[in-house]
């Protein structure tokens, strides 16, 4: 976990983030961290299931409603909800966990790594962004 040649490959090429989380608050973190990483050529999928769309996307109630396998789940939710999400995750296939800076559930992280989910957590995604490509 949150090994910086994982942080590096992750973050080498845009893709498609899934952000578990994402507001439609300008001023929440878990709104202007995905809309700088669209800015920088990331396609963000909200997973929101109290919003209609953000960032100019649909935004979905789940992983398991997205019409495309995210290459990473971003996720902006509190730890006691990270369990819920790795298992979704286990079911889907899905292949990296980013999991935001202060968000921490160490049994979530194991066992996604135990499924084979490559793990990134208590990072912020824009700060090792711009660590990353600077």
């Amino acid at each position: 976990m949150n090994e910086p040649s994982l942080i590096h490959a992750l973050l080498s090429q845009p893709c498609t983030i899934a952000v578990v989380g994402l507001s439609a608050d300008p001023g929440k973190p878990s709104h202007y961290v995905p809309a700088y990483m669209q800015q920088h050529g990331y396609r963000i999928l909200p997973v929101n299931p109290v919003v209609d769309t953000v960032l100019g996307e649909t935004s979905y109630p789940t992983l398991t409603a997205l019409p495309v396998k995210p290459d990473i789940v971003n996720v902006f939710r509190l730890p006691k909800f990270i369990p819920a999400i790795v298992e979704e995750m286990i079911q889907l296939g899905l292949p990296n966990l980013w999991v935001q800076s202060g968000i921490i559930n160490h049994e979530a992280a194991a066992k996604a790594e135990t499924a084979g989910i490559r793990v990134v957590m208590d990072r912020c995604i824009m700060v090792e962004h711009r660590r990353t490509t600077l």
